[in-house]
């Protein structure tokens, strides 16, 4: 996982908090933004989670602070739901202008309220995902409990949420009494998956029903089964990720995998356009080399002289492991560490000259410690003559023809 700290301004001046969170092998095929649950943050343990399986699957996602929450700026309190959902349009004009125009929203419990209404609005988001999210916005005030009236009252009042006390003025109440959630659902007309649970005691699984009737297809519902509303099981949080990132695909736009087609073992393929990223098909399997980012990579994947260095190690494990079954010596098991780099010979004359550096590889071993010393001894001797080592020794030649 690659995570980028970044900050933007909402439609009231104030500076949000987030989070961009970016594959590590790839770069996103497309972006999703993410809205948390009421009063929680960016860094809510679920949102996190989720996030995480959506990067795995090749998704950059955007996941913020509300206005007054987190590390945002603002008073909680002088906020509103709609001023949540002026928030999620500002983070996707900000994912717009800075990266690519975010194809998938989701948000978790009111953020999939919000979310709801902010796709209505948001051209570029294509497939919407809400998790536990109320069918009505005025679902919320029944965490409010006896402080209602008091609010109505006093036109504000302290109500403890989630063991913190938060300030809540009465033009909160009056906005989520204005929105019309299942109406802006029937006319977004977006495809949308409903993830609920039957045994959600904060949000009813009647809301996911509700919400299921008031959608227009293609919309789908996933069932899970014995969750709580804020998926404070880990694997709960990791299994809706998985499944968005899923279902999302089949309404999307996915760039092709290109394979490379080749009758050799080896071949590597590389675009103008890709810088060091490259492509390479290794008999039946395929993989990305690249370099740094000190020296204009992407790190998407090893360097050739990390792939160099990992075949000698792989080779030494694989040879000394091959002898020891045939000594019937049990070496539970065995490593071998790598690196490469460009030193001065043991015998070097002009050891001021750099040129005079020639590459060297430097290898560790280890053993179990049940081995003998003779035993060893021996082993560090056959490692010597593994297959690449002795490759690495000789006098090798590369033929180059035009295909």
């Amino acid at each position: 996982m690659k995570m980028e700290k970044i900050t933007f301004q909402n439609a009231d001046g104030y500076e949000l908090s987030g989070r961009l969170e970016l594959p590590v092998d790839q770069k996103p095929h497309n972006y999703a933004v993410f809205a948390h649950c009421f009063t929680c943050s960016k860094n809510f343990t679920a949102t996190r989670n989720i996030t995480r399986a959506l990067t795995s699957s090749g998704f950059g996602v955007l996941r913020f602070d509300f206005t007054g929450l987190g590390d945002s700026d603002g008073d909680f309190g002088d906020t509103n739901f709609s001023g949540n959902v002026e928030d999620l349009l500002a983070a996707i004009d900000y994912l717009s202008t800075h990266h690519k125009a975010p194809s998938l929203a989701i948000g978790h419990s009111l953020g999939g309220a919000a979310i709801i209404f902010a796709s209505a609005k948001a051209e570029s988001i294509q497939a919407v995902a809400t998790i536990g999210t109320p069918s009505d916005t005025k679902h919320v005030k029944h965490l409010f409990g006896d402080q209602i009236e008091a609010i109505i009252e006093n036109g504000e009042a302290v109500v403890e949420l989630s063991g913190r006390p938060f300030k809540i003025k009465e033009q909160f109440l009056r906005d989520v009494d204005e929105q019309m959630l299942t109406q802006t659902l029937r006319d977004m007309r977006k495809p949308l998956l409903i993830c609920h649970s039957p045994q959600d005691n904060t949000v009813g699984i009647q809301h996911a029903e509700r919400l299921y009737h008031a959608a227009i297809h293609p919309k789908s519902f996933l069932s899970l089964d014995g969750a709580d509303h804020l998926l404070t099981n880990k694997e709960d949080s990791h299994y809706v990720g998985n499944v968005i990132a899923g279902w999302a695909s089949r309404y999307l736009e996915l760039p092709e995998i290109k394979t490379i087609k080749s009758r050799h073992e080896i071949a590597a393929s590389l675009n103008a356009a890709d810088g060091f990223t490259t492509q390479v098909k290794a008999g039946k399997h395929y993989l990305t080399v690249d370099e740094p980012l000190e020296i204009k990579g992407n790190d998407y994947g090893p360097t050739p002289y990390d792939l160099l260095s990992s075949g000698l190690a792989a080779c030494t494990v694989m040879t000394i492991q091959m002898y020891s079954k045939r000594k019937k010596w049990h070496v539970e098991d065995v490593e071998c560490h790598v690196t490469y780099d460009k030193q001065h010979a043991a015998d070097c004359e002009n050891c001021e000259d750099n040129s005079s550096k020639i590459d060297t590889f430097t290898r560790h071993i280890k053993f179990p410690k049940e081995l003998e010393d003779h035993q060893i001894k021996k082993l560090l001797e056959i490692a010597d003559k593994c297959p690449v080592h002795r490759t690495l020794h000789s006098k090798t030649q590369v033929i180059t023809h035009l295909l």
